[in-house]
């Protein structure tokens, strides 16, 4: 206590009261300095211990802090009677816990991102050998045709590592919170035209029959760009289900509290087990296709629900699959 300078300027003002009160009652007679005396020692035996208790409080938070700052996983502060000491405590069990939580989502982030690393490590290492072999064949290769297989083999590598790449740019754009979408009115007819355009000629290719029933006039708020590339994904994500000769549905409904797009395939639809992580970063479901890096559904939904929509995806009781994005009014 008595290193707390107030706490000693405090002791030296009470005891010159103390003296002085004890010369007076003495000037006026001994039975008065005696009771002088006697006040002045109670009282300050009694602010002593009251002082010396408060300190012992303050010092058992103080070791709990401690303890919490060298990572003690439990925080114990007894119950105070004392008001300021009682809030002291309440904050700092507050405090306590909201640190915990955040060292918590902290370490999840950090495993979160371990994991992601090894995962962008093993989908950039498969294309990549693939390469290095093609590269090694065509050293070795001296048929013309066999050559030009090979590069176009390389090229589409090639290219579907450059769409990795920036697609795993674009997610960890949006997940640093960088991107700032523009909040404008969309005609969904227009939105999902720009989503079909560059998918027109390989549905062509593969005969994928495409039905649409979109009324005119409806609008949503949102960012075109980004969402007709999130619409894009799904859509291509429903053309490798369906290969060749499928067929495909795009529905928009409006009502008074939604405006709703679904994408129904005529694919194999999901496996049970799939349906629960589907959107889930690099996750590849039973019937997914080889070249599949489990990214265009996860990049889908972050795109979506960052502008207020959501995606749901489930078997249509027809058969195949069924994607439903619901924007709220």
């Amino acid at each position: 206590m008595l290193r707390n300078r107030e706490f000693r300027q405090f002791a030296i003002l009470l005891s010159l009261m103390a003296a002085a009160a004890v010369m007076l009652g003495f000037a006026i007679n001994t039975a008065a300095g005696i009771l002088a005396i006697a006040s002045a020692a109670t009282f300050g035996t009694a602010f002593f211990a009251f002082t010396k208790a408060r300190y012992k409080s303050i010092a058992r938070i103080s070791n709990q802090i401690d303890l919490v700052l060298h990572n003690a996983d439990h925080l114990h502060i007894g119950e105070s009677e004392e008001g300021e000491l009682s809030i002291l405590q309440s904050e700092i069990t507050k405090m306590t816990l909201r640190i915990r939580e955040q060292n918590d989502a902290l370490k999840k982030e950090k495993e979160h991102l371990s994991d992601s690393l090894a995962d962008i490590a093993h989908q950039l290492r498969t294309p990549l050998t693939s390469v290095n072999l093609i590269l090694s064949l065509l050293e070795n290769n001296p048929d013309e045709n066999d050559r030009k297989a090979l590069m176009r083999e390389t090229e589409e590598l090639l290219v579907r590592m450059d769409w990795l790449i920036t697609s795993l740019l674009k997610l960890s754009r949006l997940d640093a919170g960088i991107v700032a979408f523009k909040r404008e009115q969309i005609d969904v007819n227009h939105l999902i035209n720009a989503a079909l355009h560059p998918l027109l000629i390989p549905m062509e290719l593969h005969n994928i029959t495409l039905q649409m029933d979109v009324p005119k006039e409806i609008k949503i708020l949102g960012d075109l760009g980004w969402l007709s590339e999130a619409i894009e994904n799904v859509i291509k994500n429903c053309m490798e289900s369906v290969g060749n000769n499928g067929n495909l549905d795009i529905i928009c409904e409006d009502t008074a509290l939604f405006t709703q797009i679904t994408i129904h395939d005529s694919g194999a639809g999901f496996k049970k087990e799939d349906l629960p992580c589907l959107f889930n970063r690099f996750y590849r479901g039973k019937n997914a296709s080889a070249t599949g890096y489990g990214i265009g559904l996860a990049l889908c939904k972050m795109i979506i629900t960052r502008q207020g929509g959501t995606i749901t995806a489930k078997n249509h009781l027809q058969g195949g699959a069924i994607f439903s994005i619901r924007f709220p009014k």
